[in-house]
């Protein structure tokens, strides 16, 4: 086995790449997560209160992003469907902007940035929905029942009492999407968003330390989801007291 040269991969110029892409792979994951959460919930309310026309959008929106490679989806995103968009936004977002730039000089308002972002919400919305979805399933008939009962509107009886114990039981599968979408951020690189994985393949063509670059970015992976998956399962709904909430909620509102 060759002796590795750390030198070429954890100081200079390499080391502000790694740095750097390290830091926009957080931002886009953080991004893409709020995306995809904010979306899974929109089309799970959609499905619950909009009947047979609801459930058949949510389904088409799911199998559409679920049965789809995810490169593609960048691809079409960043030089279809982007090129597709008005004139002026697009000149909008190319013009330098300070209020852009992220903490680590990670830059948000860029072609590149937002249909990353936009890419990975899309496609984890489409898991998110299945997975809470299954958690809603959970719940006990009585809840449900009891929430009409006492007059809950759609929306009161899905953000009060179906959500929260949903996604109690469905909390690990969510946290394992939310994985998923930090490690997936690596296939940005293909419309050249210089996250992680984009900085570490320029370390291989600048010195050609490829075996040291490709370590670090991997490691680097592995440490970040490890940490996030303890910090997410830690800081996760518990089941009991999320019924214990609900509870206190249908009491509150007798």
């Amino acid at each position: 086995m060759p002796g590795l040269d750390w030198q070429g991969v954890l100081t200079g110029q390499p080391l502000q790449w790694i740095f750097s892409g390290y830091l926009t792979t957080l931002w886009v994951t953080l991004a893409g997560v709020l995306l995809a959460s904010l979306l899974a919930v929109l089309f799970l309310l959609l499905r619950l209160c909009a009947g047979r026309p609801g459930s058949m959008v949510v389904s088409a929106w799911v199998s559409l992003f679920r049965n789809t490679p995810l490169l593609v989806q960048l691809l079409f995103w960043y030089f279809a469907a982007w090129n597709g968009l008005p004139q002026g936004f697009r000149d909008l977002v190319n013009a330098d902007h300070s209020w852009s730039v992220l903490p680590g000089n990670v830059w948000w308002f860029t072609p590149e940035f937002l249909c990353s972002a936009w890419g990975l919400g899309v496609f984890t919305s489409a898991f998110l929905i299945e997975e809470v979805e299954s958690g809603l399933r959970a719940v006990p008939a009585g809840q449900r029942e009891a929430a009409l009962a006492q007059g809950f509107s759609a929306w009161r009886r899905f953000r009060y009492i179906l959500l929260p114990q949903g996604l109690a039981n469905a909390w690990q599968p969510v946290v394992g999407q939310y994985l998923n979408l930090m490690k997936l951020s690596s296939l940005a690189s293909g419309i050249g968003f210089a996250e992680l994985t984009y900085q570490v393949r320029q370390i291989e063509s600048y010195n050609a330390h490829a075996l040291e670059a490709f370590t670090v970015g991997t490691l680097l992976y592995l440490l970040t989801g490890v940490a996030l998956g303890l910090l997410l399962a830690r800081s996760g709904p518990a089941p009991a007291r999320t019924r214990r909430r609900a509870a206190r909620t249908r009491s509150e509102n007798a």
